[in-house]
């Protein structure tokens, strides 16, 4: 079941700075702030999607602002390497509670689109993907962790 749907706005190395300025102009809360540095160094960090380069680890990995009526906004830089450009400076995340719901998902919303990352066990999801689907628009499936 679809738990969730809330947007991701990216950044081209200001988000931290966005991100303050959101939770102020929107009274949210903020939930949470990882850097890429932040993020894990074990097996699933060193596949090759995670291979950062020098001097990013103060960049925006993920940020979590919780506003008034329980709706969730979220925050990062652009993933180091990717190019930002209009067009991946917003994405819709869906996260589901079921792992076969999520893959159905994924696969129907990747037909005629393009995978950005395989549906995969991350350190934050059992199972997390992202595509651009065949309009255009940026989708990231994420399963809750149990």
């Amino acid at each position: 079941m679809l738990t969730s749907l809330f947007p991701y706005l990216n950044f081209d190395g200001n988000a931290k700075e966005a991100t303050h300025f959101y939770v102020e102009a929107l009274d949210g809360e903020l939930l949470g702030i990882t850097t890429f540095g932040e993020a894990p160094n074990d097996e699933t960090a060193t596949r090759e999607e995670f291979s950062l380069p020098p001097g990013v680890e103060d960049l925006i990995m993920n940020a979590q602002i919780r506003l008034e009526n329980g709706a969730m906004l979220m925050t990062s830089d652009v993933f180091p390497g990717r190019e930002y450009h209009t067009g991946n400076n917003l994405s819709l995340t869906l996260t589901y509670d079921d792992v076969e719901e999520a893959r159905a998902v994924f696969k129907r919303l990747a037909q005629d689109g393009s995978i950005g990352m395989e549906l995969q066990q991350t350190f934050w999801s059992p199972l997390y993907g992202s595509l651009i689907d065949r309009y255009g628009i940026e989708w990231q499936i994420s399963v809750d962790a149990v």
